[in-house]
């Protein structure tokens, strides 16, 4: 695993957009595995300036999401498909028909996931996969516990999930409860990963990540077992690490 260190948000993000942008200008079609919440933010509007100031180019390249909330209709500002709209797909001139989120609004849970594990060999998978990582560990919507072997699949959110992602809900009681997510497998299929962590509030772990041996009961430590990982950290997020 190759770690990054960077003084600040600010200058993470625009180091994962150089990822990205290289991925892109060296393989035109590339599939993108793209993350939803607040941390890629920095990212897409970094990607955002650079296909309006540095003309780079999306119309050949593919995008797949991680993950959705079950329950949340498209058009649901709360919706991830929503998210990606909103803070990057149409604001670059990637094809929307190149863009693939699972649909949390199916009427069958379990084909859904079939589905998008299939999409994910047939479209990608990933030449490079974005994360982020929750305080609890989990990359995805993967909770502590879920088996490193499983693919696309249900999970139940844990209260700390729903806590803090409470922020962009009117309250925590309109938090969905469920997500369907790429598992942990599907995620290992990446050709790369770039996994992205800033703050004090990911400091342990990020701890964690770098120090234990890999655990089911810590998903991220499963990107142990890939071949080519880069960390991109700010130095509050590495702060009980020594610099």
């Amino acid at each position: 695993m190759r770690i990054i260190v960077m003084k600040d948000y600010n200058d993470l993000s625009k180091k994962a957009c150089e990822y990205i942008e290289g991925q892109v200008n060296s393989k035109p079609n590339s599939v993108l595995g793209l993350a939803t919440g607040g941390t890629p933010l920095g990212t897409y509007r970094e990607l955002i300036e650079g296909h309006k100031s540095r003309s780079v180019d999306y119309h050949q390249a593919y995008s797949l999401n991680l993950d959705e909330y079950v329950g949340l209709d498209k058009s649901d500002p709360q919706s991830y498909h929503f998210f990606m709209n909103n803070h990057l797909f149409n604001s670059i001139n990637i094809d929307p028909g190149h863009t693939f989120i699972p649909n949390g609004k199916t009427n069958d849970l379990t084909d859904e996931c079939e589905r998008y594990e299939r999409l994910i060999e047939e479209i990608g998978p990933p030449d490079l996969q974005l994360l982020g990582i929750g305080q609890n560990g989990h990359i995805g919507f993967n909770e502590p516990g879920t088996p490193f072997d499983r693919e696309t699949h249900i999970i139940d959110l844990a209260e700390s999930t729903r806590t803090a992602n409470a922020r962009f809900f009117s309250s925590i009681d309109d938090v969905p409860k469920q997500a369907i997510t790429m598992g942990i497998r599907s995620i290992l299929k990446s050709k790369k990963i770039v996994l992205l962590a800033s703050g004090e509030g990911k400091a342990e772990a990020i701890k964690c990540l770098l120090e234990d041996e890999p655990n089911e009961n810590f998903p991220a430590s499963a990107l142990k077992d890939h071949d080519d990982v880069t960390l991109i950290v700010d130095e509050q997020a590495y702060g009980k690490l020594e610099l």
